[in-house]
């Protein structure tokens, strides 16, 4: 069961600033009733300076919540403070937001971005997100997953999908997310300055993989009905046997690389490799 803060509770069961402003300056609209939520924002404007914000959303509690909370944080501020507020922003207000439901901060900073797009007299066919759609089911690009991969450090599939809805329905774009996944950590991994560390003694590297494993990879699959046994250790070669939900599972493979691999390799060794063993 999701844990929500008693913010989100306070501006899910009295949201502010909820309603339409006849003579907005600037709208902006995201997401799709057709895809679950929704969200279009109105602002006026004076002197550069947002007056007043008002929200309407069709949605779940965390996408009331995060649209009200955007609109309080945006008042009184200038258009420039106001492009700066990004769905971490958002998050922060909340004082947090279950993992599941950050797409609902995401949806209320790309709306408030085409609201102030509009304002600035950009045509709102210039100002959608350009790229290839991946996730035809909810119309997500390219763009929109570099993007959030970039802005909030994600690592797994089930990451970019909390943050995008991408991959959360039929689950025929997993394998395109996946590569779009690869090619940023990559990207992230070279753009990295080489950090000087003394070499790991096998003791040492040993202990790393256990510890990183009890404590960082096994609740993480636990919450799933899963669970995974450390084999061996040979070198930088990891072998590991998934348990539970988790064995035989059609996704076990992102699962080995996304989730086991690379925390190893953020906690322990940059170079280890992760090897199933059945």
């Amino acid at each position: 069961m999701w844990e929500y803060t008693d913010k989100v509770k306070e501006l899910y069961r009295n949201p502010k600033n909820v309603g339409v402003i006849e003579d907005a300056d600037a709208v902006g609209e995201e997401g799709s009733m057709i895809c679950g939520d929704a969200l279009t924002i109105y602002l006026k404007i004076k002197d550069d300076i947002i007056t007043d914000a008002k929200f309407q959303t069709f949605g779940c509690g965390s996408a009331i919540a995060s649209s009200s909370a955007l609109t309080e944080m945006i008042k009184g501020k200038t258009i420039e403070e106001a492009q700066k507020i990004t769905n971490k922003d958002i998050v922060d207000f909340l004082g947090g937001l279950p993992e599941e439901k950050m797409h609902c901060s995401v949806m209320g900073s790309e709306a408030l971005e085409k609201a102030i797009a509009s304002y600035k007299g950009i045509p709102v066919e210039e100002k959608k997100e350009e790229g290839e759609i991946i996730c035809k089911c909810f119309g997500i690009t390219d763009t929109l997953i570099r993007k959030e991969i970039r802005e909030n450090n994600l690592k797994t599939i089930e990451e970019v999908t909390n943050y995008t809805k991408a991959g959360g329905a039929c689950g025929s774009c997993i394998e395109d997310i996946q590569k779009i996944l690869d090619e940023e950590l990559k990207r992230t991994h070279d753009e990295k300055p080489a950090a000087k560390k003394t070499a790991l003694t096998n003791i040492k590297r040993i202990q790393l993989v256990e510890k990183t494993i009890e404590d960082v990879i096994r609740p993480r699959l636990l919450d799933d009905g899963g669970d995974i046994e450390l084999v061996d250790v040979d070198g930088k070669k990891v072998y590991v046997s998934l348990r539970g939900s988790c064995a035989g599972c059609v996704s076990a493979n992102v699962t080995l690389k996304n989730l086991v691999q690379e925390r190893l390799r953020e906690f322990v060794e940059s170079d280890i490799e992760v090897i199933e063993q059945k």
